[in-house]
């Protein structure tokens, strides 16, 4: 399969983009994309990061704090995301002055538009999966563009200007964002409720991935889980429009893609498919049975694009993990230090569940910070009968990322929620204390686990520092 080694060039309205919260994950990938291809980047961050630095060194322009006379006179416009509040100063200036605003998403839209899209969407897994599709094809020579809603291995890793002619994005439901795409081939790993401020019901849910599907385009495929109840559902009801070609994949019996076996390893699997009338077997080097099913996934949709599959799979056994999604922090006095971004509680049992296979003789120990108030009020009971599946845990307060606290919704219903299913759980106030407690709970041979999508994450090292050396 050759690839296209031309370069795609900068829209005009993307010339000299001004990004308000330009280190986040999603903001970044596409700032990184739109400096390799030669546009003039600025924007700003609350706070100084590695990703901030990573991003002056590419040449953007990087401000920290946020602040009307940051916007630059000759900005084409400014990108936002869903999480920029109208009161921004920046954002404010940007319309006292008539300068455009572009949703990160569209401008994500405009930077796939010559090359060929694979989107993956789901509710869960798709940072891994796109991280697993952006190696493996890397490792085959086809140098693909991607963004991802993680680091791969280290800062700045989310998004790379390839020049293939294949463009891997992860497509955000959350706020309905990934309507924006119009994706070669579409992965759907899993539908669930989720995102409670934005979707009040399963039906609304499903309403909005039928309409992902319909921006695949002509010729396109939809690569579709056949194990999961909500994506079967989005299956039915794609199939019966007969607009979109469908292929599932799985150990179901119906699948399309039959999964045969999932052997865990330790902290690794191996996978067996058959696809195509062939019978394939490839290593997945990340933990649990989600992990090799997310890798399953990528092997369909890579071959839609032309990858032949034996290929492919090999290649895929080159991918070793993303940041926050069990990345190991560290070891001391035999006590490992595993980081988990997983927040919504499939995603926290599938962990838990994945860890377990590791952990041995040894106990697992939680340290977990629940993130958003409206998801902890929808949330909260299975939150709690996730955590039961840890040996004992610790829940810190509530990171409300972009929510105002909701009366009454705190980590209390979490916890007990938890003692309810039988958990061995106390709560922590603050990050520091919980690291403390943490600490001194654990024994050599324990795993530790710091879960959740906020700044959790920053107290895998001081864990490891209270931990005796």
């Amino acid at each position: 399969m050759a690839a296209d080694l031309s370069t795609p060039t900068v829209p005009a309205d993307l010339a000299r983009p001004h990004f308000i919260g330009i280190g986040g994950a999603g903001m970044s990938g596409i700032a990184k994309i739109l400096t390799q291809r030669g546009a003039r980047v600025q924007g700003s961050d609350a706070r100084e990061s590695v990703t901030a630095a990573a991003l002056r060194g590419l040449g953007a322009t990087v401000h920290i704090g946020h602040d009307a006379t940051h916007l630059a006179q000759d900005a084409s416009c400014v990108v936002v995301s869903s999480a920029i509040r109208p009161d921004n100063p920046e954002l404010a200036a940007a319309a006292s002055r008539g300068v455009p605003v572009v949703h990160r998403s569209d401008a994500l839209a405009a930077l796939m538009d010559a090359c060929r899209p694979l989107a993956v969407a789901g509710t869960h897994g798709k940072t891994t999966t796109t991280s697993m599709l952006a190696v493996a094809l890397g490792a085959l020579g086809l140098d693909p563009s991607y963004a991802i809603g993680g680091d791969l291995n280290e800062p700045g890793s989310n998004a790379h200007n390839g020049r293939g002619e294949i463009f891997v994005a992860e497509a955000d439901e959350s706020d309905r964002s990934f309507h924006k795409y119009a994706p070669d081939v579409a992965i759907v790993l899993n539908v669930e409720l989720d995102h409670h401020a934005n979707y009040s019901s399963m039906e609304e849910i499903y309403e909005s991935f039928v309409t992902f599907a319909d921006r695949i385009r002509p010729g396109g495929v939809l690569v579709v889980s056949a194990d999961h109840e909500g994506a079967r559902e989005l299956t039915r009801r794609v199939r019966e429009r007969g607009d979109v070609r469908v292929r599932t994949y799985g150990e179901a019996a119906d699948a399309d893609v039959r999964v045969l076996d999932i052997t865990p390893h330790g902290l690794t699997s191996e996978a067996t498919v058959r696809l195509d009338g062939d019978e394939l077997t490839f290593a997945v080097f990340v933990p649990g049975r989600h992990y090799a099913l997310n890798a399953v996934a990528a092997l369909v949709a890579g071959s839609e694009l032309g990858v032949p599959a034996g290929e492919l799979a090999k290649a895929l056994g080159t991918y070793t993990g993303v940041r926050r999604r069990l990345q190991l922090k560290g070891e001391a006095n035999s006590v490992q230090v595993i980081d988990s971004y997983a927040h919504h509680p499939t995603e926290m049992t599938a962990d838990l569940e994945a860890i377990r296979g590791g952990a041995g003789d040894g106990r697992i120990i939680v340290l977990f910070q629940p993130h958003l108030f409206s998801r902890t009020q929808e949330l909260a009971t299975e939150m709690g009968e996730s955590l039961a599946l840890a040996d004992a845990s610790v829940v810190l307060d509530i990171y409300p990322a972009r929510e105002d606290p909701i009366p009454g919704v705190t980590s209390d219903l979490i916890i007990d929620a938890a003692r309810a299913a039988g958990a061995d759980v106390r709560h922590a106030a603050t990050g520091t204390a919980g690291a403390e407690v943490v600490a001194g709970m654990a024994e050599p041979g324990d795993l530790v686990l710091t879960m959740g999508a906020g700044d959790v994450t920053e107290l895998g090292p001081e864990i490891l520092a209270r931990l005796p050396h």
